[in-house]
């Protein structure tokens, strides 16, 4: 049984929401608006995690399109546009994320977001979802100096917590919610369903979970070994 001293943050694309619907959705409006051919899907899946400018050039680049530094800043702002009306039409929960966040909200242990999709974007998604009112604190990329792997992304977010690193879980599905993690010296569960090339044994996660149902236990294990390895 955690407690008010403890905390919880996570991730947001990839870890609580199934993002990558929509994501893809907005993509294949640039990729159709510049008369490109769009992509499926499962072959962007991987991609989104990295952000619209990464997931717009990767599909450029497979069809063989190299754009200018104004065409890219051109094709962001048509995604955004795209993407922010349409920022919850098929994104949804993860399977068991709202009962796991009533569980932990029912214990007094305070939740946070740390992603690096832009702040208003996530409160936006997050409303859409009715999620909001789990997470008193959400942190998005241009909330903070510097954005996740910068351990300060996440080290802000527990502090507007009013929380401890020391008495803190970091939830993720990435490489680099992972070495965001490790910096910040908070010990991280990962899920194995985010949006990561790598293998989720290869990410270096202090746990892994298949279900939202095991993040109690798994919460009280990381932190059990986080408190041995500092005692």
């Amino acid at each position: 049984m955690l407690g008010p001293q403890y905390s919880l943050v996570f991730d947001l694309d990839g870890t609580l929401v199934d993002t990558a619907p929509d994501l893809c959705n907005a993509l294949n409006h640039v990729l159709d608006r510049i008369g490109r051919p769009t992509m499926p899907l499962s072959t962007m899946r991987n991609l989104v995690g990295h952000g619209a400018r990464t997931m717009i050039n990767d599909a450029l680049e497979q069809s063989g399109t190299h754009p200018t530094g104004a065409e890219m800043a051109k094709h962001v702002d048509t995604f955004l546009a795209y993407y922010t009306d349409h920022i919850a039409d098929e994104s949804r929960p993860f399977p068991g994320v709202i009962e796991a966040l009533k569980r932990f909200q029912d214990q007094g242990v305070k939740l946070g977001v740390c992603t690096n999709k832009r702040e208003a974007l996530s409160i936006q998604l997050l409303e859409a979802l009715d999620l909001t009112g789990f997470f008193p604190v959400i942190l998005g990329a241009d909330s903070v100096p510097a954005n996740k792997p910068d351990p300060g992304h996440l080290l802000a977010t527990i502090d507007a917590l009013g929380g401890n690193p020391t008495s803190c879980t970091f939830v993720g599905d990435s490489p680099t919610d992972v070495a965001t993690a490790k910096a910040a010296n908070v010990p991280i569960v990962a899920v194995r369903f985010g949006y990561t090339k790598l293998k989720p044994e290869e990410l270096g996660a202090d746990h892994l979970i298949d279900h939202y149902d095991e993040l109690d236990s798994a919460v009280l294990k990381v932190l059990r070994l986080s408190t041995t390895k500092n005692a």
